[in-house]
């Protein structure tokens, strides 16, 4: 290929990135939930007709893009060519081939130029509510979490399907919600049509095959030389988790050969009885993110990128069989990302982050009126984050969300949702681990009912009985803790009771440190005491 034309892919390519990003800014913009509006829960892609990844939204969760990346193939299989028509849109929430639950509403679209079938746009949004017992991890079986949706058409050839709306209205506590997001669902992937179509009448093609073939020879050349370049080998690692009742072990081990890098997740205990067991779909998508964190994280994420992840697992906790309880995966998956960096910290002594608080303390609140008194019920929910392991190099963030990329909902949209008030979120002192390095700050969070309310939530919390571990003779991060204001302690996961009167009071745990805490220099540890985020007696 010549110069010019290489440029001008890369320029192609670049305009493809620009199509699948203003795709998730429809869907930002256009969201009922909060969870998608505010926090970005979401994903958005373009695929070409084999349903491959081609491009990715920078906008978006790993959970769900790289969970997408697999499912777009599973609509493929299910739908025959036959019967895909202009103006389609496709749905599910099968939580094994989708996205790990049924929170998650998958939609994919086919793109069509003339009468040529010439890829795909998905996209994935959490939403507010899917019936059932409500978001949280006392199901006893899928069936008990919500509705199922198989994977079917939400609209043909631009005609919304009616009787999916009645069933979605009459199944779920907030269908005004609900519903408006299938619609901005399905107008994300229209704009992301549009606009490819544009680019590909202005420049000539017919078709993606060309920029296609481009965009996935180039990156799996770029990321076979980075595996190239590491230690080959085995490496091992485990870590404890909290579970629901009993801790859970998490075991994995990361082989690097000339071709590609394997995780095996066996040495895992087996699935719970509780909503906290993760579908494989999901488990791969934060593995093979903990993989390209290191490997290639320069390196657009698509097919040909990923393709050199191989994840497997006997069934346990991480590969879970359906009708196995899933609704809260994201706290175990989101713990795959320390433990496979953990194996990579061996491989790689000295260049990975230190254990971080990992899984978001997300909460969803079922707030109503107490008996007798005026107001209104509401599904509310917010997610928040621990803070980060420290680098090698440079302190830990605090109070992020790694490795899931949320961003936090702004107190005023989530008091505007229902009848709460958040009296208190700051930086938590001193939760950071201590190290060459200082583990990221946690927070604190106090939640009470508005006047006259009560509300029971669901705790989907982790890292309260094994807090996230430092690196190198850094030191652990603090563990997370959840009380009443009275003193009353509260279990980490499951549905709880907070009466009118009392708050809700939420330590979010501290990331590990990195490096000796005899090393860290004088002045890193002035600055911490002057913006509060040490005291004294911990230095």
């Amino acid at each position: 290929m010549s110069d010019i034309n290489e440029i001008r892919m890369q320029v192609m390519w670049n305009r493809l990135i620009s199509v699948v990003e203003e795709q998730a800014l429809t869907l930002l913009r256009t969201a009922f939930s909060t969870s998608v509006r505010e926090a970005g829960d979401l994903s958005a892609g373009v695929y070409n007709a084999k349903g491959e990844m081609l491009a990715q939204a920078v906008t978006g969760t790993p959970g769900h893009v790289n969970t997408m990346a697999e499912a777009v193939l599973h609509f493929i299989a299910e739908i025959p060519r036959e019967e895909m028509y202009p103006g389609d849109t496709y749905v599910t929430n099968d939580p094994w081939k989708g996205t790990g639950h049924l929170h998650d509403i998958t939609m994919v679209s086919p793109s069509f130029k003339g009468d040529e079938l010439i890829g795909f746009f998905a996209c994935t949004a959490h939403v507010v509510d899917v019936g059932g017992r409500g978001f949280g991890a006392d199901g006893k079986s899928v069936y008990e979490e919500g509705i199922q949706i198989p994977i079917m058409k939400f609209a043909e050839r631009g005609v919304v399907n009616k009787d999916l709306l009645k069933i979605l209205r009459l199944n779920v506590r907030e269908p005004n919600q609900v519903i408006g997001d299938f619609f901005s669902l399905a107008a994300c992937n229209d704009v992301g049509h549009k606009r490819l179509i544009e680019m590909l009448d202005e420049v000539g093609y017919d078709n993606l095959d060309t920029i296609g073939d481009f965009i996935l020879s180039r990156t799996q050349a770029a990321t076979m030389e980075r595996i190239a370049g590491l230690p080959k080998g085995s490496w091992s690692n485990d870590m404890l988790t909290d579970g629901y009742d009993v801790p859970i072990r998490l075991a994995a081990e990361v082989t690097i050969t000339e071709n590609d890098i394997n995780v095996d997740f066996s040495g895992t205990d087996a699935m719970s009885r509780w909503g906290i067991n993760v579908p494989l779909i999901y488990t791969k998508a934060y593995a093979c993110y903990a993989l390209k964190c290191v490997v290639a994280p320069d390196i657009p994420n698509n097919a040909a990128s990923l393709a050199v992840f191989n994840v497997s697992s006997p069934t346990n906790i991480l590969n879970a069989e359906r009708p196995a309880p899933v609704s809260v995966r994201h706290v175990i998956g989101h713990m795959v990302p320390d433990l496979v960096l953990g194996a990579l910290a061996k491989a790689l002594p000295g260049k990975i982050l230190a254990e971080g608080a990992a899984a978001l303390w997300n909460i969803h609140i079922s707030a109503r009126p107490v008996a007798g008194a005026i107001g209104r019920r509401a599904e509310v929910l917010m997610f928040n984050s621990g803070g980060m392991g420290a680098r090698p190099g440079i302190d830990g963030l605090s109070s992020t969300a790694f490795p899931s990329g949320v961003h936090t909902m702004p107190i005023e949209a989530t008091e505007h949702t229902g009848p709460i008030v958040v009296w208190r979120k700051e930086l938590r002192p001193n939760s950071g681990g201590a190290g060459k390095y200082r583990g990221g700050l946690g927070q604190i969070i106090e939640i009470a009912p508005a006047e006259g309310h009560e509300f029971d939530f669901s705790a989907m919390f982790d890292r309260i009985a094994t807090p996230p571990r430092g690196r190198d003779g850094g030191e652990d991060g603090a563990p997370g803790s959840a009380r009443l204001d009275d003193g009353t302690k509260l279990r980490p996961k499951g549905w709880q009771h907070v009466p009118a009167g009392r708050r809700l009071v939420l330590e979010l745990p501290g990331g590990g440190g990195f490096g000796n805490p005899a090393e860290r220099s004088a002045e890193a540890r002035a600055e911490d005491l002057s913006k509060g985020y040490m005291t004294e007696k911990k230095q």
